[in-house]
């Protein structure tokens, strides 16, 4: 079944060059070996992957598109600060925020959005 097949995250981008400095350059992903037809594939950890493909539907979604599970998310947030992004901040019920970090439980959470909008999202387990 499904358990025992891996998963792609996909987002889409209104303009693929735009996606691709942002996707490889700012955030600085890797493009995978594999070719896509219409996009591009980036590798990420343990066998992880993102697609980023061309859409008139860019942006539209209004829920976390993809996360990166990260060790050090102070870090992580720092570093990609310095290459421009900006966080989201959210104020949700039973949630705690220490700037842009967001504490829920053990777990620790960063959004932010890419050039079209669509939400990123750090996170970080105790």
């Amino acid at each position: 079944m499904l358990s025992n097949s891996p998963v792609v995250a996909v987002v889409a981008v209104k303009e693929l060059d735009r996606g691709k400095e942002f996707y490889g350059g700012t955030l600085g992903l890797s493009e995978a070996e594999v070719e896509e037809p219409g996009g591009v594939l980036y590798s990420c950890a343990g066998g992880s992957r993102l697609l980023v493909y061309e859409s008139s539907f860019a942006g539209t979604n209004e829920a976390t598109a993809a996360s990166w599970q990260v060790e050090d998310i102070e870090q992580e947030i720092a570093a990609l600060k310095d290459k421009g992004i900006t966080f989201e901040q959210y104020d949700l019920p039973g949630v705690e925020r220490t700037g842009d970090v967001h504490t829920i439980g053990g777990l620790r959470a960063s959004w932010f959005k890419d050039p079209d909008g669509n939400i990123l999202n750090l996170v970080s387990r105790s």
